[in-house]
């Protein structure tokens, strides 16, 4: 896999666009940027000044002593003649003790600073906007993409994009501008010195270059596993119940241990190469203090260079240069995460927002409720056609119940009315307008759903009656429950309306939960009801009480409902029937009984259902008597 994954590694060209990408990002936060890179300037100067005055100190010291020349003082830091070496040694105490408090306190503002900048900034922001864009996103996005890979870009990704800012651009700034005046200072002391102690510095560049694009596909694929083994937690925690139901324990360990050490393996991978480059980096880096006490201790020896502000000093310059070329590798480590991530960030963020509302959008805050489908089609991407050429003419308050096997098609026409999914050919009308023209959230608000499986949230009963409608009074939820007849059971509860549920509501039955659903739907005041198979997977006893639910719930409203039931198609005012994206039938309950079809045969199948049950608990009751 591993291999499968390099062969497969991103282009040259792709990685400079997303730097350029990522130093876009990064100008919206240029002020912090200054800022920060302004207090290292500060510390750099320090840094060079404590060196530079420490020199000229031993310098002093010795021509005090021994009456050794002072020599050539390039960089112009003299003391006075007369000062005594102790006054001098005092000096340089109180100065390296000034510069080490002020530079504490620096690194401590610093340290706050970058967190503020990376933590508080770009991190918030970005995950709020990368939270934005899945809301807007369409339901294709999410069928494309699993739970584990949103939850992964989300949270790990982002933070592998502030480490962009952070370890790369941030560090990467004070690297150059430190190599650039430590060699200034260096060349300044000692061309020919500077020259032979930085010959090997070519051949980090070229050490950084192999290394990046040896690790950046390892990179990728270990962010692939990583984002699986979340997928596979996801699932095992979601889907316990079914398998303790089986007894598959032991398999559903063993699948997540085996994707956790599939991470495993590929971490060690990355380790392994990293571990080789950092101690590479830090041997050519040991070479030039070899040849610097060689060399240099040549030119002391022989007056060609100060033994403080030369050798001494130029140790100093050196050591610190050496330092930030050994941060050479974790910032080629940062660049390739960052790069990973930004990726699948950016993923997220360009996706294209297939259903939104038209610039030019026409405002209907409340619909009167007419739904027309004209030749509608849809197909998803590349795929076969799944709706083929439906036309439907739904007058307002009027309900139409459809009956079709699985994969017929019969969500994907109610989807159509939400604008879920746009039809790639047709259209659809609301009140003889064509919907892509009307503004989305307003249709939305105008259209109540209640799925086969209706999802409720990790909070209080009231927040998830009102989720649709934050704004309403508690009389206005209550009034919603009781149409849905959920009051009865709701203030039944330890908090009633303020009890709060679990993640999704497993304390409740599934026809409290359905009724929740209604009550949701309801308080909307919709013109519009969309009811995917309500009633599918609960019993008769309960289904009787959601309809009756229902029932007030539809009162007056253009309701489309997905049913298999004759209880529940019955009801309708009239009935389609799908077969692979097309309308077969079409009529109330009575025609579709009178002629040969699919309706008829459904029909007669649950009647026979129905009656040889009637005979069993009528053979049930003469043998109890």
């Amino acid at each position: 896999m591993t291999a499968a994954r390099e062969a497969a590694a991103p282009e040259p060209s792709d990685n400079r666009m997303l730097v350029r990408r990522l130093f876009g990002l990064a100008w919206h936060y240029r002020l912090h940027c200054l800022q920060v890179l302004g207090i290292q300037l500060v510390l750099l100067t320090l840094g060079i000044g404590g060196l530079s005055f420490t020199g000229v100190g031993i310098d002093y010291i010795r021509h005090k002593l021994d009456g050794t020349p002072l020599g050539a003082n390039r960089l112009h830091l003299t003391l006075p003649e007369d000062w005594p070496p102790l006054k001098v040694l005092g000096l340089l105490a109180g100065l390296i003790l000034s510069f080490a408090l002020v530079r504490a306190v620096l690194n401590y503002v610093y340290a706050v600073s970058v967190n503020r900048l990376v933590q508080q900034k770009l991190v918030v922001d970005l995950r709020g906007e990368v939270y934005d864009k899945l809301q807007r996103l369409s339901f294709r996005f999410f069928d494309a993409n699993s739970t584990g890979s949103i939850i992964t870009r989300v949270t790990g990704d982002v933070q592998s994009v502030r480490m962009f800012m952070d370890q790369v651009l941030i560090q990467s700034i004070i690297m150059i501008i430190s190599l650039t005046a430590y060699v200034a200072i260096m060349v300044t002391l000692s061309p020919g010195l500077t020259l032979a102690c930085l010959a090997t510095t070519p051949i980090l560049w070229i050490l950084s270059a192999w290394f990046s694009r040896k690790v950046q596909p390892a990179m990728l694929n270990n962010r692939t596993l990583v984002e699986q083994m979340v997928q596979i937690l996801a699932e095992s925690i979601s889907g316990a119940a079914v398998t303790k139901g089986f007894g598959r324990e032991a398999e559903a360990r063993a699948k997540f241990n085996a994707a956790n050490q599939a991470c495993f393996d590929q971490q060690r991978e990355i380790f392994w190469r990293m571990s080789l480059f950092s101690p590479a980096v830090g041997f050519l880096t040991r070479i030039n203090m070899i040849v610097l006490l060689g060399y240099g201790g040549w030119l002391v020896a022989h007056d060609r260079l100060p033994l403080g502000l030369g050798l001494f000093t130029f140790a100093g310059f050196l050591e610190q240069f050496s330092g930030q070329v050994n941060n050479l590798a974790n910032i080629v480590n940062s660049v390739q995460q960052s790069l990973i991530g930004a990726r699948r960030v950016f993923e997220i963020l360009d996706a294209p927002v297939e259903v939104k509302s038209a610039p030019d959008a026409l405002h209907r805050p409340k619909l009167v409720g007419a739904v027309r489908f004209e030749q509608a089609s849809f197909a998803y991407d590349g795929a076969e056609t799944v709706l083929h050429d439906v036309d439907l003419d739904v007058p307002p308050g009027r309900c139409v119940a459809i009956l079709g096997a699985t994969g017929s098609g019969k969500s994907v026409l109610m989807s159509l009315i939400p604008r879920f999914f746009d039809p790639t050919a047709g259209r659809v009308l609301l009140d003889g307008v064509d919907v892509r023209r009307l503004d989305l959230d307003e249709v939305r608000r105008n259209i109540g759903i209640v799925f086969q499986e209706s999802f409720l949230f990790s909070n209080t009963v009231a927040a998830n009656i009102a989720f649709g409608h934050p704004g309403a009074t508690r009389e206005q939820v209550e009034k919603a429950a009781k149409i849905a007849a959920a009051h009865d059971f709701i203030t039944a509860l330890p908090q009633g309306y303020d009890t709060l549920l679990g993640e999704g509501a497993q304390t409740l039955s599934g026809g409290q939960r359905q009724r929740l659903a209604i009550a949701r739907a309801v308080l909307l005041e919709p013109a519009i009801m969309l009811l995917d198979d309500p009633t599918a997977a609960i019993d008769s006893e309960t289904e009787h009480e959601i309809f009756e639910a229902l029932d007030r719930a539809i009162a007056g409203r253009t309701t489309f409902i997905v049913a298999h039931r004759l209880s529940t198609l019955r009801r309708a005012d009239f009935i389609i029937v799908l077969e692979d994206g097309r309308i077969v039938q079409r009529g109330t309950h009575e025609e579709l009984m009178k002629v040969p079809g699919p309706y008829l045969r459904v029909a007669n199948l649950q009647l026979v259902d129905a009656r040889e049950l009637q005979q069993l608990k009528l053979r049930e009751r003469e043998g109890g008597a």
